[in-house]
């Protein structure tokens, strides 16, 4: 694919410090964007960084909360007055544990909602102007969680398919102004943060097995990054309101 792809465009990535995140951040500066990469994982930030840089890449790191809409307010704010638009809005970064019911506190529900559904919505919000200015597009990381239920993963499954109604709704919202939003919908994917899930006890192992792709192994967080990529492009330029199913079966 051309490195001139994205020449001229601003991306802002959020979840950028490991994971797809950091795979679409750095694929997307290969591809010429500037792109603004927001985490909490100041190291990992660090890391995209310096892989984006090596490769002659723009970026701009930020570190983010994504549980304070303050800073999904400010990352926008930052990005913009660097580089002086916005094309594109990765919501990336996100959040995943297993519970049984009784195990799920008001803490517990609340994190979930803020990281992986109130942050998204604020940063749409907030670069919605500046993407009406370039006729840009957003894509949003939701999941099979988001089209299906998945038993002790409610407080994902629940984020995940209001995302995916955010996502249906603003397309609708703003097509006609050329605005494109979408989602992808990645099944099991070979990334770190699938290393730190917490499984709880006593489940029944028949119900986890129909998280688990028909195809052997798991997406690579390249593979997701790719499609993102895909999605920004002009290749897509009539694709909004998706929910890009990559699945590798599971949801067939």
């Amino acid at each position: 694919m051309s490195s001139d792809r994205f020449a001229g465009k601003v991306a802002l990535v959020t979840g950028a410090a490991s994971g797809i995140g950091q795979e679409t951040a750095v694929l997307l500066a290969a591809q010429g964007a500037r792109v603004v990469i927001a985490d909490i994982n100041e190291s990992g930030l660090s890391d995209t960084q310096r892989r984006i840089e090596e490769a002659s890449g723009d970026c701009a790191p930020i570190v983010f909360n994504a549980m304070e809409e303050a800073d999904c307010v400010r990352i926008v704010e930052q990005g913009v007055e660097r580089y002086g638009q916005l094309d594109i809005l990765g919501n990336i970064a996100g959040i995943v544990s297993m519970y049984h019911l009784a195990e799920i506190t008001a803490n517990i529900w609340d994190r979930f909602m803020r990281i992986n559904l109130n942050a998204p919505m604020f940063l749409c919000r907030e670069a919605m102007p500046h993407l009406l200015e370039t006729q840009g597009c957003i894509v949003n990381i939701s999941s099979t969680a988001g089209v299906g239920g998945q038993a002790y993963n409610t407080p994902y499954v629940a984020s995940k398919h209001a995302l995916l109604g955010l996502t249906k709704s603003l397309a609708l919202e703003f097509a006609k102004r050329n605005v494109r939003v979408n989602a992808i919908c990645p099944g099991a994917v070979a990334t770190p943060l699938n290393d730190t899930i917490r499984w709880p006890e006593n489940i029944d192992k028949a119900l986890v097995q129909r998280l688990f792709p028909e195809m052997e192994g798991a997406a690579t967080a390249e593979q997701i990054a790719a499609i993102f990529a895909f999605l920004c492009s002009d290749d897509a330029k009539f694709v909004t309101g998706a929910g890009w199913l990559v699945d590798g079966g599971q949801t067939i």
